[in-house]
C-alpha cells in the first residue's frame, strides 16, 4: 500500500469510527519497551495481588505480535460514558447510607457495546480495502490497552493509571483493533499532570503509593471487584460506602472538568443504580441481583461478593437499629464470606 493510500484509509479509519460513536481514534505501532518493564517492575513488586491473569500470558501483553501474529498496527477508539455531574456523585458518596457504585458500572456492559462497533469499523476497512487480518478488543484479552492509547494519541496515563485526555478527562472506555496494515502512527501526547497530587492526596486506601504507582491489593476497586476472598479487616473502614468500585481519583483529577456528559443512552443508570440506598440493596435475593444486574458488567462479581462488599459498607454506617436488624438477618446466609462480613460489620455497629 502507497504512503499515500495509507494516509487515505487512516483519515477514513478515524471518519468511520466518529460516526459510529466513538470520540476519539487513534493509531500506533506495537513498541511496548517502556511500558513492558514498567509492567514487569509492578508485577515483581505484588503490586498485582491476586490478579493472576496480569502474568500468566507472559510476554503477549507488551508485544501484540505475540498475541495475534502479524500484527503490525493497532487501532485505538474512547468512548465517553460519564453519566452524570460531579455534584451528583460526591452527594452518594457524602450519604452515609447511600449506596456508591463506579459510574462506568451503571448502565449497559461496555464490552459488547464497544466491540459491536469495532467489528463494525473493520467490516468498512474490508469494505474499502479487501481482505486483511484484525481481531478487535474490549478490556477481553491481554492487551495493555492504555499504554497503547498513549502512544496513539488519545491522552497520557496519569498519577493515578488512568488515561487522560485534555479536552475530555477521563471518564471513558478503551478499545482496540490489532491489525496486520502497516498504517501511519499517530503522535504520542505528552504529559500534563505537573505537579498536581490530587489523586494521590484523595485515595481513601492510599493505593496510589506514589506517582504512576498503584498497589491494586489496597485499591477499592480490586478489593470490592477482583478480590473474591475475605477483605482485609484494616482497609473495610476506609472503602466507606462504595460497593463496586471507586471513582475518587477520577472526581478530583481537575482535567475531569472538561469531561462530557455521555450522549449514549446504554450507559445510562439503569434500575436507579446511581441513588440507591445500601439497605435497598442489601435487601436483594440472588434473584433480585441477577435480575437488576442483567446485561450490567456488576454481575461479573455475583450476589455472594455484592452482599460481601454492601455488609463492610453497612459496617460503616453510623449506628442504626435497623440496620443492625438488617445484619442479623444475613447471619444464616449460606457463604461463610458473607456471614464473616456480616459479623464483622455488625460489631461495629454495637460498639460503644
Amino acid at each position: 500500500m502507497l504512503i499515500e493510500d495509507r494516509q487515505k484509509i487512516c483519515q477514513r479509519i478515524k471518519q468511520w469510527g466518529l460516526a459510529l460513536g466513538f470520540q476519539q481514534i487513534g493509531i500506533s505501532n506495537t513498541d511496548l519497551q517502556e511500558a513492558e518493564q514498567h509492567l514487569s517492575r509492578w508485577i515483581a513488586d505484588g503490586f498485582h495481588g491476586e490478579m493472576d491473569y496480569m502474568h500468566k500470558h507472559g510476554l503477549k501483553r507488551t508485544r501484540p505480535a505475540l498475541l495475534l501474529p502479524g500484527t503490525k498496527s493497532v487501532i485505538s477508539v474512547r468512548m465517553e460514558y460519564l453519566p452524570e455531574a460531579k455534584n451528583e456523585m460526591v452527594a452518594v458518596l457524602e450519604n452515609p447510607i447511600g449506596a456508591y457504585i463506579s459510574r462506568y458500572a451503571l448502565g449497559r456492559d461496555y464490552h459488547k457495546i464497544m466491540r459491536k462497533r469495532l467489528q463494525k469499523l473493520a467490516t468498512k476497512i474490508h469494505k474499502e480495502i479487501g481482505n486483511f487480518g484484525y481481531r478487535a478488543f474490549v478490556d477481553s484479552a491481554p492487551v495493555l490497552e492504555k499504554a497503547l492509547a498513549e502512544k496513539a494519541g488519545l491522552g497520557w496515563i496519569g498519577k493515578h493509571s488512568n488515561l487522560i485526555n485534555r479536552k475530555a478527562g477521563s471518564w471513558f472506555f478503551l478499545g482496540e483493533i490489532y491489525t496486520d496494515l502497516d498504517l501511519p502512527n499517530d503522535k504520542k501526547t505528552s504529559n500534563h499532570c505537573g505537579q498536581c497530587s490530587a489523586c494521590l492526596d484523595i485515595c481513601p486506601t492510599k493505593a496510589i503509593v506514589a506517582p504512576y504507582q498503584v498497589d491494586a491489593r489496597l485499591c477499592v476497586s480490586y478489593l470490592t471487584i477482583e478480590l473474591k476472598s475475605s477483605i482485609p479487616e484494616s482497609l473495610r473502614p476506609l472503602i466507606g460506602n462504595r460497593i463496586y468500585g471507586c471513582d475518587d481519583c477520577q472526581l478530583v483529577c481537575p482535567w475531569n472538568r472538561f469531561a462530557n456528559i455521555s450522549a449514549e443512552k446504554d450507559f445510562s443508570p439503569r434500575h436507579q443504580l446511581n441513588h440507591q440506598q445500601l439497605l435497598e440493596v442489601f435487601a436483594w435475593t440472588e434473584t433480585e441481583f441477577l435480575s437488576k444486574t442483567e446485561g450490567s458488567a456488576i454481575r461479573r462479581i455475583g450476589h455472594q461478593q455484592w452482599l460481601r462488599n454492601i455488609a463492610v459498607a453497612l459496617g460503616n454506617t453510623p449506628k442504626n437499629q435497623t440496620i443492625r436488624i438488617a445484619l442479623n438477618n444475613k447471619l444464616s446466609h449460606h457463604s461463610e464470606l458473607v456471614k464473616e462480613h456480616v459479623q464483622w460489620a455488625l460489631k461495629r455497629q454495637s460498639s460503644s
